[in-house]
């Protein structure tokens, strides 16, 4: 037989999963009479829970948004499934402190039972090494970047380049996407200014107000956040927006199926049966050149001037490796 928790819980849940419910219905979900869906609809009210009676010839039940943050009830697999996600959270993230009085206060709430199974999910999130450079997020300021991407508002504030820059650049952006990227926050949005995408770290901006008009938000290049960011990250360790440093491009008398599985984030263009176009990225140009050099084939350098130079280098360090002269 239910308790009247258990019934309020599965009766907030229903309310929860469409937009409008009737008395006959949620008692045949509930097993119950109507009238006792009354009363537990009234109980939810009394708990803060803005519940609306809908007009209609059988009339019915509507679960709305309050201008409080009423008690909240979790079945098991949701608390453990919030336990989880808080203390990954708690571990090391721009708003770890108040993720762990978060965890700390819906612990003090918990039923024995349901407090005893949380207390045996333990995680540990282990994150990158921090950077020395690595600043806390205020968390007005993530407030204030998400009701811009919500609203589609253009955005304006002050960007520094890094925390020994005294001075701060203003930008104007529509801002898109938050997003995380190896320990640090990113807003992805279109510059105004620039007239291309941009990447910013959410710890160097300060917002400014007012914000600016409404805009269509454009798509994002390669359709997804995820290909965007990884795109935009390829090659760099997460301090910016970065590509490889350096990238150039050359032709290998190779089938481009022979090249492109071993191009790492190259890109492979056949041009012949069996031969390619590569373009490839490195931190180092003589890096670059020995990339290249491991695929056994001629080489034909496109460019730039920087690569030639480098494969000369190589080329004499190679023939004094071989005991021989250098061209």
């Amino acid at each position: 037989m239910q308790t009247t928790s258990s019934r309020l819980l599965a009766l907030l849940s229903l309310l929860r999963t469409r937009r409008a419910w009737s008395g006959e219905n949620l008692a045949e979900r509930l097993d119950v009479t109507p009238r006792t869906v009354r009363r537990d609809i009234d109980r939810l009210r009394d708990l803060g829970y803005p519940i609306t009676a809908v007009k209609g010839p059988s009339g019915g039940y509507r679960l709305g948004a309050g201008a409080h943050l009423p008690p909240l009830l979790f079945d098991d697999g949701q608390a453990v499934a919030l336990t989880v996600a808080l203390q990954s959270v708690a571990a090391g993230d721009a708003v770890a402190d108040d993720a762990a009085r978060a965890l700390g206060t819906i612990r003090q709430v918990m039923p024995p039972r349901l407090r005893h199974r949380t207390d045996t999910v333990s995680v540990t999130a282990v994150h990158p090494p921090e950077k020395e450079d690595t600043a806390q997020v205020d968390p007005q300021t993530f407030v204030e970047l998400s009701t811009a991407i919500h609203a589609h508002v253009e955005l304006r504030f002050d960007y520094g380049q890094g925390p020994a820059t005294a001075t701060e650049e203003p930008r104007r952006v529509q801002p898109h996407h938050l997003v995380t990227w190896r320990g640090r926050w990113y807003l992805a949005a279109w510059d105004l200014d620039r007239d291309d995408w941009r990447t910013f770290r959410v710890d160097r901006i300060r917002p400014r107000t007012p914000t600016g008009p409404r805009f269509v938000p454009r798509e994002l290049p390669g359709g997804t956040v995820s290909a965007f960011i990884t795109n935009r990250f390829r090659g760099s360790d997460g301090s910016d927006g970065s590509d490889w440093p350096c990238r150039g491009e050359v032709i290998l008398n190779l089938p481009a199926t022979a090249v492109a599985p071993f191009a790492q984030d190259g890109i492979a263009e056949a041009l012949a049966p069996d031969r390619c176009r590569l373009v490839l990225g490195s931190w180092s140009w003589t890096g670059l050149a020995a990339a290249v050099s491991r695929f056994d084939a001629d080489i034909e350098v496109v460019g730039p001037p920087e690569l030639k130079s480098a494969f000369a280098r190589l080329a004499t360090r190679f023939s004094k490796a071989a005991g021989t002269t250098a061209p």
